[in-house]
């Protein structure tokens, strides 16, 4: 099965994750299928905490793919964050 998860970059104390969509099976770290966004949760001033490309991922959900518990979470936040940008502009 596909799945769209997080996978840990960055150093020590200085976490940085890749969004990620890549075989069930296959280990953390390991090869992915396409990095569909970022998540800086130690984000400071002008620095982008979280960028998706809501496109690709809704395409490998409609085919099947599944998004980890975070990743929903994220997903969500990040929706409810453009229609706050999209109102605020119109």
């Amino acid at each position: 099965m596909v799945t769209i998860r997080l996978t840990r970059r960055g150093g020590k104390k200085d976490p940085f994750y890749h969004v990620v969509v890549t075989d069930s099976r296959s280990r953390q770290g390991g090869n992915s299928l396409e990095q569909v966004g970022f998540f800086n949760p130690i984000a400071r001033g002008k620095e982008t905490k979280l960028r998706l490309d809501v496109a690709k991922i809704d395409a490998w959900i409609g085919k099947g793919a599944k998004a980890s518990a975070r990743v929903e979470a994220l997903l969500q936040d990040y929706r409810k964050q453009l229609t706050a940008e999209a109102s605020a502009a119109a």
